[in-house]
């Protein structure tokens, strides 16, 4: 015999040797406690037969014969799911000796889902660079390490000798334009040199506004033209700044990144999908994320983006979903567990696990329809969902199932078997 069986062997034949002690009576003597069945009880012979409306019946267990469980436990691997076979319990009180408690499963919406390793990063459609945008000087830092910051709002001064030029042109060029029109109206000077006038200062107030100056600024430069001229460089969104690189009196070069900004309301996961998992996953699909740092809190978001390939390694597919993040709570590469809802279902059928038994390689429950007869029934399972396991056929909502010790049920229908050694099926 296996040696592994041989553990699964004596608890099998001590949970019988319990359930036999139903039927003990005081004074030492065995015999069942009295199970009547058409004139013949369990005192008969073994594999005594008797007939009932027609139909071969086990004397012993008083069942149907093709439908016992205990006389033939092989017959449980031609079982389809809704299809079942009888236990008859040595006695009424066997079930409260060993622990047997029954009840019926629970009914409720549930998902299934794929389980998946993911990391949280911050969405790359609200993260910008903030750089400088010429080279120069920075004169003045407005915004620090966590600042929380508006649209457009100034986050940095610049001066630069390009912006100096730049100003000194428009400057010139406006008083050129302003001289020119007082000559046109005095019909000194032609309409073609007015025009070129006004293309030229265009060009240098165009040059100012790429540099993010706006209308005002310029009317302002051309009205007052003593003034040194900085560079306000803005935010081009909403947020946090999560890094920054500028300080006061450095000489940066054009395109050198100043700060680091992030809108984090909404942050992304990536997954690491497993390929045997990839056809039934869609873009769209509900994406439920835990962490460890935040013990019961699930977040919700949509699966955005499947990666086209494999890692040759790992044999996954990367995707991405989306979070929404308000209270900040869910930080860049923080390590998460990320589960795919792949379908969901109302008035699904859950038992806990512990209703489950396996006889031939095949889940069964065992359903009470007596104080001592028990329906071996075969069931097909769906998912795991919250500690429970869905049962898609072959169980009724309303039916009391073993919920508990449900393996001592399981012994008294193998017991024929167990010294062949199947006890661990």
């Amino acid at each position: 015999m296996n040696p592994r069986r041989i553990p699964k062997l004596i608890t099998a034949m001590a949970t019988m040797a319990m359930l036999a002690a139903g039927c003990e009576r005081p004074n030492g003597g065995a015999e069942h406690n009295g199970h009547d069945h058409e004139g013949h009880a369990h005192g008969e012979e073994k594999g005594h037969l008797t007939t009932k409306d027609g139909v071969a019946m086990c004397g012993e267990h008083g069942v149907p014969e093709a439908e016992c469980a205990i006389c033939k436990p092989d017959l449980a691997a031609q079982l389809k799911p809704g299809q079942s076979m009888k236990v008859r319990l040595p006695s009424t009180n066997s079930t409260t000796i060993v622990g047997v408690q029954t009840a019926p499963p629970e009914t409720g919406a549930m998902a299934d889902g794929i389980e998946c390793v993911a990391e949280v990063s911050f969405n790359q459609n609200q993260l910008a660079q903030i750089a400088a945008p010429v080279g120069g000087i920075v004169q003045s830092v407005d915004a620090d390490l966590g600042a929380r910051i508006a649209e457009n709002q100034t986050v940095a001064k610049i001066w630069s000798a390009s912006i100096a030029e730049t100003v000194a042109r428009a400057v010139l060029s406006h008083q050129t334009l302003d001289r020119e029109r007082k000559l046109r109206a005095g019909r000194v000077t032609s309409q073609a040199a007015l025009d070129e006038a006004e293309a030229t200062h265009q060009a240098a107030c165009q040059q100012l506004r790429t540099f993010g100056f706006t209308e005002q600024q310029i009317d302002h430069v051309a009205q007052n033209p003593q003034e040194q001229v900085l560079l306000e460089v803005r935010a081009p969104f909403a947020g946090e700044i999560v890094e920054r690189s500028a300080v006061r009196g450095a000489l940066v070069d054009a395109g050198k990144p100043l700060f680091t900004l992030v809108d984090h309301s909404t942050v992304w996961a990536m997954l690491q999908i497993p390929e045997a998992a990839l056809a039934r996953v869609r873009t769209g699909n509900a994406v439920e994320l835990r962490v460890d740092s935040l013990p019961g809190r699930v977040f919700t978001g949509r699966l955005t983006w499947i990666g086209p390939g494999l890692d040759e390694h790992t044999r996954m597919a990367r995707a991405r979903a989306e979070f929404t993040n308000p209270d900040g709570l869910l930080k860049d590469k923080m390590f998460a567990m990320a589960r795919i809802l792949t379908r969901q279902a109302d008035g699904a059928i859950l038992v806990p696990p512990s209703a489950i038994q396996h006889v031939a390689g095949k889940p069964f429950v065992f359903v009470k329809l007596g104080q001592d007869l028990f329906d071996a029934r075969a069931v097909r399972l769906g998912a795991r969902f919250d500690g429970r396991l869905e049962v898609v056929a072959g169980l009724g909502a309303q039916e009391q199932v073993v919920v508990s010790h449900a393996f001592a049920i399981k012994s008294a229908m193998l017991m024929s078997r167990l010294g062949a050694g199947c006890a661990d099926d």
